[in-house]
């Protein structure tokens, strides 16, 4: 019996020896930076990974030593269920603790992807199905398709979505990009035409975002936005056709090659305003903010034409006579 009873005590205190050098090792592990290496490391989370997979994923790249520990300390502050996916930045001196509460933050590595103001929709969609950051799932779908996926279906997509530089983590989808766009686009039109001027020839926000996508088309000086719109708005107050290229050069679509001919101009495309009264059936490329405002807060005056003066800037003028000597003087070089 003796026997037995110093065997027990002899296992107990190996035992506890055993825990105290556990839990002091354990100590020593929250306590000591993870193995970071100089600067810093991405780590990447996969959708759907349990704490056991990301602690023994860490052990692999030699971040933790081993991954009982930090399963230990997740149990601990209740943790085990709220690691994210994503990718995620490690700094050196990152202790585990301060590791894991970055794994449960949600706070992943964003990448920018940028929307270009005056591009079409197609060149916006081509861009993020490019990305390789992003979802291919934009790839090979027509733009009917992505707007019954948007929720919208048999609408127009021209102009559709704000030109912006958005960020979003890895493997975002590409509708998830345009979903994102195409909000910010209904937030924003819905602001400027709250704020709109009185009086405008416009009726609702859609022919201000139509409006708004030509002025963005015709000049690439952002002070001129303001005055281009009072030209078209006067005009479309006394009933003049807007007479603007790039409604021809839209409506021309893939048989624009870089030039505008006379019987372009005269060509009836839904889109030619030197055809059609009034505006065009849908916008014509991706409007910014400015262009917008623009449009619902035109320049008071009383100018009808502009010409390029070959530096993105125009002339005004208020009449015919001063027009043709503008464009004599700027387009075709005579006194």
């Amino acid at each position: 019996m003796a026997l037995i009873l110093r065997t027990l005590f002899v296992l107990v205190l190996a035992a506890s020896f055993v825990c105290v050098g556990v839990w002091l090792d354990y100590r020593r592990f929250l306590e000591n930076p993870v193995s970071i290496g100089d600067g810093s490391a991405v780590f990447e989370v996969q959708r759907g990974a349990s704490l056991r997979q990301v602690s023994d994923e860490l052990t692999a790249q030699g971040i933790l030593k081993q991954p009982y520990y930090l399963r230990a300390l997740a149990y601990q502050r209740g943790d085990q269920g709220r690691i994210k996916a994503g990718e995620f930045e490690l700094t050196r001196g990152m202790r585990p603790g301060d590791l894991l509460d970055r794994l449960i933050s949600g706070k992943t590595i964003q990448y920018p992807i940028t929307l270009v103001e005056g591009w079409t929709f197609r060149q916006a969609v081509e861009a993020i199905a490019a990305d390789p950051r992003f979802g291919g799932d934009l790839s090979g779908k027509t733009d009917a398709e992505l707007m019954a996926a948007l929720g919208r279906s048999g609408e127009h997509p021209e102009g559709r979505i704000f030109p912006d530089t958005y960020s979003f983590p890895r493997r975002t989808t590409g509708m998830d990009v345009l979903g994102r766009a195409y909000e910010r686009m209904e937030q924003i039109l819905a602001e400027e035409w709250g704020g709109r001027d009185e009086g405008l020839p416009l009726e609702t926000p859609y022919q201000a975002l139509i409006l708004a996508s030509i002025i963005e088309k015709e000049t690439a000086v952002p002070s001129e936005r303001p005055a281009i719109a009072g030209v078209f708005v006067r005009r479309l107050q006394t009933g003049m056709r807007l007479q603007t290229d790039p409604t021809v050069i839209y409506g021309l679509g893939e048989r624009y090659d870089g030039n505008i001919r006379r019987a372009d101009l005269q060509e009836a495309t839904p889109y030619n305003t030197y055809v059609i009264d009034g505006l065009p059936p849908t916008p014509i490329a991706l409007a910014g903010r400015e262009a917008i405002h623009a449009a619902l807060h035109p320049t008071p005056g009383d100018s009808l034409y502009f010409v390029a003066r070959g530096d993105g800037s125009h002339v005004f003028s208020a009449n015919l006579e001063e027009h043709n000597a503008a464009v004599r003087k700027y387009q075709l070089g005579k006194p």
